[in-house]
């Protein structure tokens, strides 16, 4: 399934891009597969939103080693631990959107985890070592995941570029809960708080993934393209005896200016 797809040279900034195509039942990754910077531009056709997600292999483990702990990955993503690293996971909705990494050397697995089959579309990649890598563009703000809460910017900035970054030890998220107000934001964190996610869900007016799942020490940057107000972010992960992280004080409510 490593099917290569044509890019642009360069990018904004004169970024190297890479490209990487979902239709839902295949995904194909082409274009500058150097280390360093890149903008990776999403193509998405087919299916209303993809789930890009790309896995760094650990050095000497094969693929059929990581291929052997999906199953475990899936009820927890913290067992990719020693295997591979989440390295990056965002929503990329139909069309064409794009986010920024700083590509390391060495073998990657890209998934597009939009779809319930047991085995997602993926594709896999190696990036070579740069002679000059690039550098990655300055964040406007930084939103940081540890245990257990959010640290970082409360107020971001519409066409502003923004750094997801996991600072804790286990994997989160920071997925977005748009809010019709202020008010209506914080009984959605207090909710999420109680556990009450179904009530959550009722008052939200739209929802965004911009980090679908990191690993420990990992970013990424994309422009912020959602509407502005007050939005809810929170991470739905579990521990391992089964609390989501949001009873534990992972939501926090933030506002998108223009």
């Amino acid at each position: 399934m490593a099917a290569s797809a044509a890019a642009p040279a360069s990018g904004p900034g004169g970024l190297p891009v890479m490209t990487v195509s979902m239709n839902g039942k295949v995904i194909s990754v082409g274009g500058t597969l150097k280390s360093g910077a890149e903008r990776i531009v999403f193509k998405v056709t087919s299916e209303a939103a993809g789930a890009p997600t790309f896995v760094k292999l650990d050095p000497g483990v094969s693929l059929s080693q990581f291929f052997a702990a999906i199953p475990a990955a899936s009820q927890d993503p913290n067992n990719l631990y020693g295997i591979a690293q989440i390295v990056m996971s965002t929503e990329a909705d139909k069309g064409t959107s794009s986010v920024y990494l700083n590509l390391t050397p060495g073998t990657y697995v890209a998934l597009d985890l939009a779809t319930a089959a047991t085995t997602p579309p993926y594709t896999v990649f190696t990036v070579w070592p740069s002679h000059h890598p690039a550098a990655m563009p300055k964040a406007g703000a930084t939103i940081s995941s540890r245990e257990f809460g959010f640290t970082g910017a409360t107020k971001i900035y519409d066409g502003q570029t923004v750094q997801w970054a996991n600072a804790g030890f286990v994997v989160h998220m920071i997925q977005g809960i748009e809010a019709p107000n202020l008010a209506t934001a914080k009984k959605i964190a207090a909710l999420l708080k109680a556990g009450n996610d179904n009530a959550a869900a009722a008052l939200a007016t739209g929802e965004y993934g911009w980090d679908g799942a990191l690993s420990h020490g990992e970013s990424f940057e994309s422009v912020v393209t959602q509407k502005p107000g007050y939005w809810v972010i929170a991470c739905f992960m579990d521990t391992q005896d089964g609390r989501e992280h949001t009873t534990l004080g992972m939501e926090k409510v933030i506002q998108i200016l223009k």
